[in-house]
């Protein structure tokens, strides 16, 4: 599955050359923060200011798409990477929709009549 990166840098790399991201989740929100962006073919590293704290994940892929946006609300680049193989950082993902997933179904039970009442209480039956 392509991941799309959206960076607040300008970062021009040519489509079809591998890179390597490193990124590091965000405690608040959950959300992957890039670190830092190696183009392999080049060997141009472009990092962030802030050394993320705490640990990071690592994958590779190609570049199939890249946008730089320049003016408006400052430059920006759009990259579009198709990973080599599916790693932490995707099942990091994956895991995350998962538990979006699990708490819509809560929800839902919950307006459904889950199991927060209490069960009716058996008829009597008369012999």
């Amino acid at each position: 599955m392509d991941r799309k990166l959206v960076l607040n840098a300008q970062l021009p790399i040519a489509r079809g050359h591998r890179v390597e991201v490193i990124e590091q989740s965000v405690p608040e929100s959950g959300e992957l923060a890039v670190l830092a962006i190696v183009d392999l073919d080049t060997g141009i590293v472009y990092r962030h200011s802030d050394d993320g704290l705490g640990e990071a994940t690592r994958w590779l892929g190609r570049v199939l798409e890249c946008t730089v946006t320049v003016g408006g609300r400052g430059p920006h680049t759009s990259l579009t990477v198709a990973p080599d193989r599916v790693g932490a950082s995707g099942a990091k993902v994956a895991l995350r929709g998962a538990d979006a997933a699990v708490e819509a179904a809560k929800a839902e039970a919950d307006r459904w009549g889950g199991t927060d009442r209490a069960p009716d209480a058996p008829a009597e039956r008369v012999w």
